[in-house]
């Protein structure tokens, strides 16, 4: 028993480590090449526009309150992106493919609530190559099953501040439509690239019935699909640039449950009243449970 405990404390003091950030070298992954590569070609232009960047039109976040949430870096050839994500099990996190496609490796912060900052709270484990888990029927020119997760070089320790997030049961074949709907991540604040959300943000909407959204994208059937979920952007309020790869959620009997995870919005800009668009988790689930340890 005395060299499991000793084991467990070992694991402790790795898993704690304190790793900095140069947070002037991060942008969002919206910003990289192989974001755009997947966006249809009739929508190319619209890269050269600013739109709003952060979770728009939402509200800071209190402390603990999403204890599943990680500020995900990846590093690429180009620099490093931000993108959202979730914590699964103690070694596995969910995120959305585009996230994490060509990564080198990267960094996984959970239990922030400021990500500049080293907090009590904090875990940053890193993550390599060899631990990207992609979808095989994602590829750079699309956006269907834009679902990856990523096994981590260390466990995460869980505590008050840290918790893994909860996805439906195989059985579940509920589409949500109707419910409200949360999102949450770190992403731009601002359209000035000095700017950033260094807290946690969220914005609460409800979810739409496919044929809905299909009427919102122009019945675009390319871009909508059954393995995708939507959130209303009614008041602006939606997920943006950076908030990539986090959690959709909702809330039942007073346990939050993952529905979505960020996929893509209007490159029109985040605020303006289109859906923001998610892959939808119970589409993926047996993907998700083959690909990593989650039970």
């Amino acid at each position: 028993m005395k060299s499991v405990l000793l084991v467990v404390a070992a694991l402790a003091v790795v898993s704690a480590e304190w790793i900095e950030v140069n947070w002037s070298q991060v942008k969002p992954i919206e910003e990289f090449d192989h974001y755009w590569a997947r966006i249809p070609q009739e929508w190319q232009f619209l890269r050269k526009l600013t739109p709003s960047r952060r979770v728009t039109n939402g509200q800071e976040a209190t402390r603990g309150q999403f204890p599943y949430q990680v500020a995900l870096l990846s590093n690429f050839a180009g620099g490093t992106g931000l993108c959202g994500a979730t914590v699964l099990t103690n070694q596995y996190i969910l995120t959305a493919a585009h996230c994490v496609q060509n990564a080198q490796g990267g960094l996984a912060i959970v239990g922030a609530y400021d990500r500049t900052v080293n907090e009590a709270s904090q875990q940053r484990i890193g993550y390599g190559a060899s631990g990207i888990r992609i979808h095989e029927g994602y590829t750079a020119t699309n956006i269907r099953n834009d679902v990856a997760v990523v096994r981590l070089d260390n466990s995460i320790i869980f505590g008050n501040w840290i918790t893994p997030v909860r996805i439906p049961n195989s059985a579940d074949s509920r589409h949500f439509a109707g419910q409200t709907g949360t999102v949450s991540g770190f992403g731009r604040f601002s359209d000035a690239s000095t700017s950033t959300s260094a807290l946690i943000r969220f914005a609460s909407n409800p979810i739409l019935t496919e044929a809905d959204c299909l009427q919102r994208w122009g019945n675009n059937g390319n871009l909508i699909q059954p393995q995708n979920i939507c959130l209303s952007g009614e008041g602006g309020r939606s997920a943006c640039n950076g908030d990539s790869g986090g959690p959709l959620t909702i809330t039942e009997d007073g346990n939050t449950l993952q529905v979505g995870i960020v996929s893509f919005g209007s490159a029109a800009g985040c605020s303006i009243g289109m859906p923001s668009v998610y892959a939808r988790v119970t589409h993926f689930r047996q993907w998700i449970v083959n690909n990593s340890d989650y039970q």
